[in-house]
């Protein structure tokens, strides 16, 4: 079986695999029970039908995470994908999965194996397309998935029980052109509720084509005395969702943090993380909210570079606002040699959006690992 393991990159286990080539899916879920993070993913396989569900256990939720059986948990059929998942209150565990039915079995305590058969839901929600999210708020059980194809919008359904029947209630947020797609992910985090999905703006800006660019996107949810949720406009409409807390830079920051980002892009590491690197000049990474204090002094990063003449550039606020200094990246020996450097940072006391902006980067190839402040 392949699996993909915290840093994106395929696991390969010694023992059993499902097929010659099979590959993951595109809409996993992560559980926490008795100390263990178990991560479902529907996996695509040869043959007909090609859809099985597979499940991976790790002592992390940012992983490593390694195939819990060696065989599928869910065995192929088509139409099994997109699982998640949600232990009661009661311990009891449910997996839920499927398109276009609604499919669902509940799972043991060790959760790697099934209590009982699979049923389809008789009650499918209206609108139901796939993607479904199962979670418990004050007493009601919610069932939101992706609605109506295409495009997509979120919808969902409410019940007084773990396996339904499921009442539609109507739209979290109604199908938009400006997407094809929107899978639904709901949270409840320090006193809010946010729904999480996505849009297609970066992939209609590269190409009509549907290649699946997909931007996450994420709003805050009201829910209404009736434990219905209020219906939400779409991403772009919704207000904006206002940062609960600040960034701490005095800690170091991974390359890879970014609220927003031109001309970035991400790659592995020999050290088995991730790193972020520049495809032009000016390119820029923009880390929101960081505390700068009564004033950082110096700037710190780990950096890697083909050859010297590359630098970046530490502005507040905007990609060309105030300049607090500039760190030069040297020739380390090659993009996988790292070295920590450093400069004098001027004119930061206070809560600012930090943007590193990229320069001179020509043949250089320059990568940053992590950057902090002192």
């Amino acid at each position: 079986m392949l699996l993909v393991d915290r840093h994106g990159q395929l696991d390969r286990p010694r023992h059993r695999r499902l097929a010659r080539d099979v590959s993951l899916g595109r809409a996993p879920q992560v559980v926490a029970r008795n100390g263990k993070f178990y991560l479902y993913a529907p996996i695509s396989v040869q043959g007909w039908p090609k859809n099985v569900i597979a499940v991976a256990v790790a002592d992390n939720p940012l992983g490593p995470f390694k195939d819990a059986l060696g065989l599928p948990l869910i065995d192929k059929a088509e139409g099994y994908i997109d699982p998640t998942v949600f232990v009661d209150d009661d311990g009891q565990a449910y997996l839920y999965f499927g398109n276009p039915h609604l499919w669902y079995v509940k799972l043991n305590d060790d959760m790697v194996s099934c209590a009982g058969d699979i049923a389809m839901e008789p009650t499918k929600p209206e609108n139901y397309q796939e993607g479904p999210w199962f979670y418990k708020r004050a007493g009601h059980y919610y069932m939101a998935y992706a609605s109506t194809c295409c495009p997509e919008g979120i919808g969902y359904a409410m019940s007084d029980r773990p396996t339904g029947p499921w009442t539609y209630k109507g739209h979290i947020m109604p199908p938009d052109a400006r997407a094809t797609g929107n899978h639904p992910g709901i949270i409840d985090y320090k006193g809010g509720s946010y729904v999480f999905g996505f849009n297609f703006k970066l992939n209609f800006a590269i190409t009509k084509q549907h290649h699946e660019r997909r931007s996450v996107c994420v709003a805050k949810l009201d829910y209404l005395p009736d434990g219905s949720i209020r219906e939400l406009p779409w991403w772009e409409e919704a207000p904006a969702v206002a940062q609960l807390g600040t960034l701490d830079p005095y800690r170091r920051i991974e390359g890879e943090t970014i609220c927003w980002s031109e001309g970035i892009k991400t790659a592995p590491t020999a050290q088995h993380g991730l790193c972020a690197y520049p495809t032009r000049d000016r390119a820029f990474i923009k880390v929101q909210g960081a505390d700068l204090a009564g004033g950082a002094t110096r700037f710190h990063a780990s950096v890697a570079a083909a050859t010297a003449g590359a630098q970046i550039e530490i502005h507040l606020d905007q990609p060309d606002g105030p300049l607090a200094g500039t760190c030069t990246i040297p020739d380390t020996g090659s993009s996988s040699n790292w070295k920590t450097v450093s400069c004098p940072l001027r004119s930061t006391a206070g809560v600012h959006d930090i943007f590193l902006v990229f320069d001179g980067i020509a043949s250089a190839s320059p990568r940053l690992d992590w950057w902090q402040v002192e």
